[in-house]
């Protein structure tokens, strides 16, 4: 089958089209739970609780609070959102022979795993840069060294939690950045410039690929397989697709949790006034649980969850539809 075949352009233009609804529906949680995952722990004046925190949000920076990084949000799901689906359907049709074999749960696991792995790879820049300037304006506690901690011009590659010289400063994350370095050019431009390069666009890839893997895997498997249960012939309602979107996500999400926390400690460790500094993966793992416990792994989680479900309901369902509407099968 050519790669620019029609069926193939209605996949990646249905999966780019469920990506963008999907993720602007939910913008507010999205950024609230990229904020709660990387503020200080021991800071004063955290983002707690979920509607105090969106309250707060609109009342320091209104609509615009809402929806801040959810422009730069879009331009990575799009083309995310669109290789994972095109290549989940391409997958299942290789797997199965197109056609001869049967498609069983193995088969949309194995699927949904290398469809993530591919999607996330294609487009880890644009997520690493939203997450910056999704928590840059935000008034996080910056956490400061002290005069006895090692000079500024060092490079610390230990966790900053490893040390008991951190301490929480009252000065805000936000004025760390010069009004240039809040937009998408200029904090793609500062992290090459301060962190090393195009490869400090990449940091926590490796941690992401392991959670995107599972989550897109059994996302999918799940969304299938309650599609036989919930949507059975002469049962496709809009509320019953929307729950098995809504279910399938929840059940993903919450497994593979960790993994996106872990992703976002490793995305923001070279913004200094977070005051993160870890010399890897496992480094940031191990400085997480020792410092936070297992619970600082599921920090953010309960907005998560209240975004999930809505979100990914909305992507299969924009999916079905626009494919149903470009005739794709």
């Amino acid at each position: 089958m050519s790669l620019l075949s029609p069926q193939i352009a209605s996949y990646f233009l249905a999966g780019g089209v469920a990506g963008a609804a999907s993720r602007t529906v939910v913008s507010p949680l999205e950024r609230l739970k990229i904020i709660q995952q990387v503020q200080p722990r021991t800071a004063d004046g955290q983002y707690k609780g979920v509607w105090s925190s969106l309250v707060r949000m609109w009342r320091e920076e209104g609509f615009k609070g809402f929806m801040r990084g959810n422009g730069i949000n879009c331009l990575r799901i799009i083309p995310y959102s669109a290789v994972q689906f095109t290549t989940y359907e391409q997958l299942k049709k290789w797997f199965t022979g197109y056609g001869a074999k049967q498609l069983d749960t193995p088969t949309r696991l194995l699927s949904g795993a290398l469809a993530g792995i591919t999607s996330v790879c294609s487009t880890y820049p644009l997520d690493l840069i939203r997450s910056r300037l999704s928590i840059a304006t935000a008034s996080i506690p910056a956490q400061a060294a002290s005069p006895r901690s090692s000079p500024p011009t060092q490079h610390v590659l230990a966790s900053s939690y490893h040390t008991s010289s951190i301490a929480s400063s009252t000065r805000p994350v936000a004025t760390a950045f010069t009004p240039k370095e809040l937009t998408m050019r200029g904090m793609t431009l500062k992290v090459m410039r301060d962190e090393g390069g195009v490869r400090a666009l990449y940091r926590g890839l490796i941690p992401t690929a392991m959670g995107v893997a599972p989550y897109v895997g059994i996302n999918f498997a799940t969304y299938e397989a309650l599609r036989g249960i919930v949507t059975p012939p002469g049962k496709s309602s809009v509320p019953r697709k929307l729950a098995c979107g809504a279910l399938a996500g929840s059940v993903s999400q919450t497994l593979t949790y960790p993994f996106d926390v872990l992703r976002r400690k490793m995305q923001v460790t070279g913004m200094d006034a977070l005051g993160y500094k870890y010399n890897g993966a496992l480094d940031a793992l191990q400085s997480i649980v020792r410092t936070e416990g297992v619970s600082g792994l599921y920090r953010g989680l309960w907005p998560n969850l209240l975004k999930v479900a809505p979100s990914i309901a909305t992507s299969f369902f924009t999916y079905e539809l626009v494919k149903d509407l470009l005739g794709a099968t």
